[in-house]
């Protein structure tokens, strides 16, 4: 999955990203609120972590321009503003959390996980697609009760098709969604993972629609 941070803090802003990083997220990075508003109307991410004291455009102005748009992606307020007013503002604006500072890491990665899971559909905490389950808060991926070992990108493809279970993700949705903003998209690459998660998570199946993608479904 791949997240925009939008975070002017420097210190603060390399702590989440290397927590964002560690929990299997791809992650683009935002210094200021003029970026963070580009970032967020050019790409889809699949959820958004936004300061509010943002340089340049104040992360509210942001978040509500976003919204009036039709930009749908789950945003997650980080901030010092701890007022019920500045609460009430962030929620107004289309704020989906709020989380005030301090925070603890670990609070960050769970409520980003619960908000994709929730915004993709899913009501209950574990997907699953016939014999095999993702965990999100955990991180962890089971084939019939057994854990599967997965590289970082095998288990960022897993999880975005196992959250887009029975439709089709095109090649260039996925590419998005695994691959940070400023890297290298291998289509090749992408191929050659998929093939692998394909033999590693039967008798579930990546099924592959030509011109169109993939889709994962159950046995």
């Amino acid at each position: 999955m791949r997240l925009l941070l939008a975070e002017d803090d420097a210190t603060l802003a390399a702590q989440i990203l290397a927590a964002l990083r560690e929990a299997g997220f791809a992650v683009d990075h935002a210094m200021d609120g003029e970026e963070a508003a580009f970032l967020g109307a050019e790409n889809p991410y699949a959820a958004v972590v936004l300061d509010l004291g943002l340089p340049k455009r104040d992360g509210l102005a942001v978040l509500a321009g976003w919204r009036a748009a039709g930009r749908a992606m789950p945003v997650l307020v980080l901030t010092a503003r701890d007022a019920w007013g500045d609460k009430v503002a962030g929620f107004r604006a289309g704020a989906d959390d709020y989380l005030t500072k301090p925070f603890r890491m670990e609070e960050v990665v769970l409520r980003l996980r619960a908000l994709i899971r929730r915004a993709a559909g899913h009501a209950a905490p574990v997907l699953a697609c016939g014999p095999l389950a993702h965990d999100p808060q955990a991180g962890s991926f089971t084939l019939d009760g057994l854990p599967l070992k997965l590289t970082a990108y095998e288990g960022r493809i897993l999880s975005y098709l196992l959250h887009q279970a029975g439709r089709t993700v095109s090649r260039t949705e996925l590419s998005e969604q695994i691959y940070d903003g400023d890297a290298d998209r291998d289509f090749n690459a992408m191929e050659v993972l998929v093939s692998r998660l394909r033999r590693k998570v039967a008798p579930c199946r990546i099924e592959t629609l030509r011109g169109q993608g993939w889709m994962l479904a159950a046995p």
